[in-house]
């Protein structure tokens, strides 16, 4: 399975937090990173998005053709995410576009063991697979694209 991370691109401060929209800099960070995704994505993609705004923003940049997932949502946590995407045992790929602090917890986990707090730039995508090697399960960070380098 691949599993791609891509955080939402920067989003106008203020609330109410869930209908901040993309500013004219994230905007221009979500066609850049959907071009990038454009020319590399996996086969067999759906895509899954939190219901804010700015999200639906960075997905659009790509596709409409999105499911809105609640859970994936400013409060969800890495288990949400596993949950919604059936990582690592789902067969194809799951693209969510999502936020701090769960995006960079779920890549702790899956790339050091354990959750921890790193961050993934707003913007950025990071792409993981998962692999067996001699009957042992292993993710690999396949990319990682930062919205300024796209």
């Amino acid at each position: 399975m691949d599993l791609l991370l891509w955080r939402h691109a920067e989003a106008v401060d203020g609330s109410p937090d869930h209908t901040r929209e993309l500013t004219a800099r994230g905007h221009k960070q979500a066609r850049k990173v959907a071009a990038w995704l454009d020319e590399h994505r996996p086969k067999q993609l759906k895509i899954l998005v939190s219901p804010t705004v700015r999200t639906r923003q960075t997905a659009t940049a790509f596709t409409d053709s999105f499911q809105v997932v609640p859970s994936l949502g400013p409060d969800g946590n890495v288990a949400d995410l596993l949950a919604a995407t059936g990582w690592p045992d789902a067969s194809g790929a799951a693209l969510v576009v999502g936020h701090q602090p769960a995006l960079g917890r779920l890549a702790a986990l899956l790339l050091a063991g354990q959750e921890a707090d790193w961050t993934i730039k707003k913007g950025a995508l990071w792409w993981f697979t998962n692999r067996v090697r001699e009957g042992e399960s292993q993710t690999v960070l396949r990319a990682v694209i930062p919205s300024d380098f796209a």
